[in-house]
């Protein structure tokens, strides 16, 4: 009887389960990610070999020719030898492996084998599997180790022939996601609720044979929908070149993983900071440029400010917050034909002063902001203030009717109630990318929308928004905004803000005093 995709889910969360003895929550991911892709390489390469012994059985052929026919003809990656020439020569696979988990020293063995692949695919998995420091025994006991192996072979064989790439895809998710639920505010490095990843991807819209770039790429979720909501639009999702950067070495691997796990094999995924050494340039040094940019990157980073980078088009932002370091840094990287930007940030961004405000200034002088959307707060999983979408299109490539504006929509208002945070639904999304569409009247109304559950929305000027100081509040352009100011939920919304930016002005202070020599204030 077929295993039902919720049994696999069970299953590998009975192996990450396993895990309980010897580590949190928080750590399973680091483990559970690399067994799981290699159980599923091995598996892959396993059903290939058979495929190609029983096409070739007749064939007379040396184990060099053999070799060769193989890699050739079948195989895309190679599963090698580990221990070549000696008594414990086998194969780099799961099932070799598995097979001596009762013996001493399972960690290394595993060590061993997942470095292999790695070395025998350098154009692949090279640094895929992370810095595997969990199979040290001092990290995880072996026995823990082999409990976790055999608790994840009573998932069903992991390859083409008998588990399609939406169920692989959807179970990788679905650990993502659980990982997540576990780890707080750890899980905030990876992984971005996945109903904001479809509206960002859904407003950006990407098409056959684009290219699709986040400079803070974490898991790869962001890349992944956007071939899939290609695929269900009726494109071709595997046409378009994908293309991350992240800055954390282990999680870089987990969304190698993730995109091969999806089927999706055109993609490029660089290990670095991206605002301090952007991995992907033209050969005159300047960054490459994409034709979609998406990204959710970490909020209000404290960072070492630029000194003299041509990224910098409206100034440098400052150290205490590398937000609009990151906006200009996709600006930077739009087709000057075609590209459209998306990025979610908190609402700090859109009134804060300083060098922060100059930038503003310059980006809507420049009429590149075209849309700010205003979302829920508790939405994310390492915060729970109330953060926003900026939409950026490439210079002089907005529609007419878009151009010397900022479109303001209003989806505060608009989730439900999760076990630990608010969701988003259809129907929100769907809600979201109408009003996003929209026509509007000469006083900004929204022109084809009716019903009772269309959003706030409004089309401001260029004249009204520069009168307001550049101000990009949304409560300053939407009257149900500013009319709802003493709702409860909405005092709480500004609260939580006013109190996030009062921290940070304070940490601030307190860092100038100390670097000033001046101290004894309490943190």
């Amino acid at each position: 009887m077929a295993v039902t995709q919720q049994e696999i889910e069970n299953r590998l969360w009975d192996a990450a389960d396993e895990l309980r003895v010897a580590m949190p929550e928080a750590q399973y991911s680091s483990v559970v990610f690399p067994l799981m892709f290699w159980k599923y390489l091995s598996d892959t390469w396993e059903h290939t070999h058979q495929t190609f012994l029983k096409e070739n059985e007749d064939l007379d052929l040396s184990a060099e020719e053999a070799d060769e026919v193989e890699y050739s003809n079948y195989q895309t990656f190679k599963i090698p030898l580990i221990f070549p020439g000696t008594v414990a020569e086998s194969r780099a696979s799961w099932s070799s492996i598995l097979a001596t988990v009762a013996q001493h020293g399972l960690g290394q063995r595993v060590r061993t084998s997942l470095q292999a692949i790695e070395s025998a695919n350098p154009d692949k998995f090279s640094r895929l599997f992370g810095s595997m420091t969990w199979t040290s025994e001092s990290v995880l006991p072996g026995e823990v180790l082999a409990s976790v192996m055999r608790a994840m072979n009573r998932v069903p064989k992991m390859h083409e022939g008998n588990m399609s790439h939406d169920v692989l895809g959807g179970a990788y998710e679905y650990l993502l996601k659980r990982f997540s639920d576990g780890s707080g505010t750890r899980a905030g490095q990876f992984f971005t609720p996945r109903e904001v990843v479809e509206l960002i991807i859904e407003l950006l819209a990407p098409k056959n044979h684009e290219s699709v770039y986040d400079p803070t790429c974490g898991s790869g979720g962001m890349l992944i929908a956007a071939a899939s909501l290609l695929k269900s639009h009726g494109g071709r999702g595997y046409t378009l070149s994908l293309n991350g950067q992240e800055a954390v070495t282990d999680t870089a691997g987990v969304a190698r993983m993730n995109l091969f796990m999806h089927n999706l094999t055109e993609f490029k995924v660089e290990v670095g900071d991206t605002l301090r050494d952007p991995r992907f340039t033209k050969p005159d040094g300047s960054v490459k440029q994409f034709d979609v940019i998406v990204a959710n990157p970490p909020y209000s980073l404290k960072w070492k400010p630029w000194t003299n980078d041509p990224r910098a088009i409206g100034g440098v932002a400052p150290q205490s917050s590398a937000d609009w370091a990151f906006v200009q840094h996709m600006i930077a990287s739009m087709d000057p034909k075609k590209g459209r930007a998306g990025v979610v940030l908190p609402h700090g961004v859109l009134f804060r002063g300083g060098q922060e405000a100059a930038i503003r200034q310059r980006v809507l002088a420049n009429d590149l902001l075209e849309a700010v959307i205003g979302l829920p707060a508790n939405l994310f999983y390492n915060t729970g203030i109330p953060t926003c979408i900026l939409v950026f299109r490439a210079p002089g490539t907005k529609t007419p009717e878009r151009q010397s504006g900022v479109l303001f929509i209003d989806a505060s208002k608009r989730f439900s109630h999760a076990k630990k945070r608010n969701v988003l639904g259809k129907t929100d999304i769907a809600d979201v990318v109408t009003a996003y569409h929209a026509s509007f009247d000469t006083d900004g109304s929204p022109a084809n929308l009716d019903g009772d559950g269309r959003l706030v929305s409004r089309f401001v000027s260029m004249t009204e928004i520069a009168a307001s100081g550049c101000d990009l509040n949304i409560g300053r352009y939407i009257k149900r905004a500013a009319g709802e100011a003493e709702d409860l939920g909405t005092l709480i919304d500004a609260y939580n803000v006013a109190r996030a930016e009062r921290r940070r002005a304070e940490e601030n202070m307190v860092g100038m005093l100390a670097a000033a020599g001046i101290e004894g204030f309490d943190e």
